[in-house]
């Protein structure tokens, strides 16, 4: 429902003073704040201006717009003249005459909450909107009555007086950016401290991060190099054992037969934990190498039957296998996968006192992954120990843990090959009733992961082209902690456009807002030249991604908002561009 107040005629230039003074006298008495006074006033005198200017005149018309839940103040500037000929290039900056009419648009535009335009060869109409003050009582017919009688008997000001009245709203609003000015400059102050901390940080970390890779390079070191010295006396221990038990040298009696077995028994159990941790060495240090070769759940079943079967320490725990002869062949790391099964087995196989061990096999068709499962009625592992049992060393305490004690690194290593492998390891578990452990792998493993022992990736190359430099920080960490990419960075659109011109880039990471040339000049420049026309851009802005900024974009150029940057969203971002 629209509600008419007042309309005026533009054929003066005093006519203009007169509608800024209506519009701030008819705000004042809807209630409106100083503020919104100013606000209103202004931008209906300088859309009235516009059309006194460019048009040789028109009319103003002021109204209430009502609805169920919002009544606004209305302001239509109608005029008859030629209309205004490129208007895209008026609201979005892109054109400004000499008296000035795109600057009085677009500040027009922002001052008031509802804005539109219609242009033609017939004239313009500008509807300019404000929605009452929620503070202020609703507006009802009698209320709008005595507001249109208190606006008829107002007294306009002469042209000093507005001009008196104009200088002193300047006044309060220079006034009111003085002190936003301070604010910004403390806030920015604060923003600065706060960056220099962050980058400090950052720097910590990244030596606390070196002094734990070089840790870890030790404890590699080690454990590869104390392994191998382990194993030949080992041997020898185990080798010398056996003979003294067969009798070679002369029968043993039945005591020093007994402490000959735990000698031997001690050795072998201290054989394995040597075995597991050059394993583990292996794997932390990169040097596991995979074979991979074909064969069929089926052949790797029988191999796991006639090796885990004498593992069998009580005749009330029966190994079953499930058929397997209807699945896909598998192109990968045999000896891998069976190292794998064979953990899980013997786990289940040393914790079940009764029932079975039951080992299976099924095919996902969606993933094209193979699904190992080896589930047992033993007893069990608490939810909170579940992920614990994953880690190296961590064992958990039970009568059955302490009567078979292991090196506590079976599960932690069956993980680790699990992700060589491309799959991955979990287990469900209720304590009393057994537990089922999982194996999900490829049916065929992924040539990179294949090749990546052999040759190392071809990194790819990133340019980061934005004026921030702790966002060019925290982007270049992420990229850096994986060895695939190399990393260049420009402080500009101007700098970036030269390293694109003197290099060759996979795909270039650019800001929007940026001094000298700004993010969609440098997408322009990119697009426009045939030598980079199809160079992958990524688009990073902190400014709210909307239909507007979108426009101003070329189709399909991807947008990662600042404030949701995350590591997992960059490599998801980088996957797609460029496949890595």
């Amino acid at each position: 429902m629209n509600w008419p107040i007042v309309t005026m005629p533009l054929q003066l230039e005093s006519d203009i003073v007169a509608v800024r003074q209506r519009a701030r006298r008819l705000a004042e008495l809807l209630q409106f704040d100083r503020q919104d006074q100013t606000r209103i006033a202004t931008a209906v005198s300088e859309i009235a201006r516009n059309a006194f200017s460019y048009a040789g005149g028109g009319r103003v018309i002021f109204s209430l717009d009502e609805s169920a839940t919002l009544q606004e103040l209305s302001i239509a500037v109608i005029d008859q003249g030629e209309g205004i000929a490129d208007l895209d290039a008026v609201l979005e900056g892109r054109y400004q005459s000499e008296a000035g009419m795109g600057l009085g648009i677009r500040g027009a535009r922002r001052l008031l909450s509802g804005f539109d335009i219609q242009t033609g060869p017939s004239g313009t109409r500008v509807d300019l909107r404000q929605k009452l003050p929620e503070r202020a009582p609703r507006i009802t017919r009698d209320s709008l009555k005595q507001i249109v009688a208190a606006l008829r008997t107002a007294h306009d000001l002469d042209a000093m007086s507005a001009l008196h009245e104009q200088n002193h709203e300047l006044l309060q609003s220079l006034e009111e950016i003085r002190r936003r000015q301070d604010e910004a400059e403390q806030l920015n102050h604060e923003l600065n401290d706060t960056n220099r901390g962050v980058v400090a940080l950052y720097a910590e970390l990244d030596a606390r991060a070196e002094q734990l890779r070089q840790a870890s390079d030790i404890k590699s070191r080690f454990l590869s190099n104390m392994s191998h010295e382990f194993r030949t006396p080992l041997n020898s221990v185990i080798a010398l054992s056996r003979l003294l038990l067969d009798g070679v040298d002369g029968e043993l009696n039945t005591e020093q037969s007994r402490q000959v077995g735990y000698i031997c028994k001690s050795a072998q159990d201290l054989l394995e934990l040597v075995n597991d941790l050059l394993d583990m060495a292996k794997v932390e240090a990169g040097k596991v190498e995979l074979k991979p070769g074909q064969f069929t759940v089926a052949q790797l079943f029988g191999t796991l039957r006639g090796a885990l079967k004498p593992l069998r320490r009580s005749p009330d725990v029966e190994l079953i296998f499930d058929p397997a002869n209807d699945l896909p062949e598998l192109s990968t790391d045999e000896g891998k996968v069976a190292q794998v099964l064979r953990n899980f087995i013997s786990n289940a196989l040393k914790f079940t006192e009764r029932g079975e061990v039951h080992v299976s096999a099924h095919y996902q068709q969606p993933s094209q992954r193979i699904l190992f499962a080896v589930r047992d009625t033993g007893v069990g592992i608490a939810a909170e120990d579940q992920e614990r049992v994953f880690e190296e060393f961590s064992q958990v305490d039970g009568h059955l843990q302490r009567r078979s004690p292991g090196t506590g690194l079976g599960l932690p290593l069956s993980r680790r090959l699990a992700e060589l492998l491309g799959g991955e390891v979990w287990l469900d578990s209720t304590p009393g009733e057994g537990s089922t452990f999982y194996l999900a792998i490829p049916v065929q493993l992924a040539p990179s992961a294949a090749a990546a022992e052999a040759q190392p990736a071809q990194r790819r190359k990133i340019l980061v082209v934005d004026d921030d430099e702790t966002f060019r920080y925290v982007l270049r960490k992420i990229l850096d902690e994986q060895d695939r990419y190399e990393v260049a960075e420009a402080v500009d659109g101007q700098a970036g456009l030269e390293r694109i011109a003197a290099e060759r880039f996979d795909l270039i990471v650019l800001d929007l807002q940026m001094p000298r040339v700004d993010g969609v000049a440098v997408l322009q420049r990119l697009r426009s030249d045939p030598a980079t026309s199809a160079l992958p851009v990524l688009i990073t802005t902190s400014l709210h991604v909307d239909d507007a900024l979108a426009a101003r974009l070329p189709e399909g150029v991807p947008i990662l908002p600042k404030q949701a940057l995350s590591r997992d969203r960059v490599n998801a971002m980088l996957q797609q561009l460029i496949g890595t």
